[in-house]
């Protein structure tokens, strides 16, 4: 089975302080550590043991600087085949939608049987760029999957839902799959892994070596903006509603309008 995984490079904030940069718009970088995105590890995983059961060639793709090279070199160390980073200027200010894009144009010729992600980005919280590929790839997807297995060419997973609810399903491959954290245990890499993935291929593209128009990508080619960060005040405040349910429920919808939420 051909698979593809897409990993981001993203800073490790477990045990640091955030603090927002000058221009309002990034946080302050200097000091942060920067490791594979939590979801997407457990992505690579999961496509290490299809592949380990199945056979094939997992091949990683990641959009970013240079200094992505770290984690898809990490990834081919813990056992994927070859590797493609997306680089260009061209790609700053890219939102969601547009490295969607990105990955998009550079994942169609490779017309894998599969495409795995994380379920979300952990530097930004969102959980978009799997499902958006999924759609510009025209191929079928679930998202928060924590079981997945194959019968021919079909795939069966389930995934998780609101209220601890789990979906059970399937859908033919080609298709896309977001994975949810704890499907499985991410190996490390050994001592050999790391000096085999030196000679493993690890390709570059610009936006004109993987054939995306500028204007598909960053600012222009994006559908949200970032206006600013902050750090949220911290406040608490609580109020028992007092009297029967009807008043209870009245001032309940006072309280909701006087703060704009309704």
């Amino acid at each position: 089975m051909e698979i593809v995984v897409c990993c981001k490079r993203v800073p490790d904030t477990s045990e640091a302080e955030l603090i927002v940069d000058a221009s309002g718009k990034d946080i302050r970088r200097e000091r942060l550590a920067y490791t594979i995105n939590e979801s997407d590890n457990y992505a690579l995983e999961e496509a290490l043991l299809i592949k380990e059961r199945l056979g094939g060639a997992v091949t990683l793709a990641g959009v970013g600087p240079k200094e992505t090279d770290e984690v898809l070199r990490m990834g081919l160390a813990k056992g994927a085949d070859k590797a493609v980073r997306l680089s260009d200027d061209a790609f700053a200010g890219s939102d969601c939608w547009a490295v969607a894009r990105i990955l998009a144009k550079a994942i169609a010729p490779l017309k894998p049987d599969l495409v795995l992600c994380g379920s979300q980005a952990s530097d930004d919280g969102q959980a978009a760029v799997g499902v958006m590929l999924a759609e510009l790839l025209g191929l079928p997807h679930a998202a928060y999957v924590t079981t997945l297995e194959f019968e021919g060419t079909t795939a069966k997973f389930k995934r998780e839902l609101e209220g601890g609810k789990l979906e059970v399903g399937e859908m033919p491959l080609p298709a896309v799959v977001t994975v949810q954290t704890g499907i499985n245990m991410p190996r490390y890499a050994s001592i050999m892994g790391i000096k085999r993935a030196l000679a493993k291929e690890l390709k570059v593209l610009d936006a004109a070596g993987a054939g995306i128009a500028p204007e598909d990508v960053g600012a222009q080619g994006s559908h949200s903006v970032l206006e600013r960060l902050f750090v949220p005040i911290v406040e608490s405040h609580a109020e028992i509603l007092q009297g029967d349910t009807g008043e209870q429920a009245a001032r309940l919808a006072g309280i909701l309008k006087e703060k704009g939420l309704v």
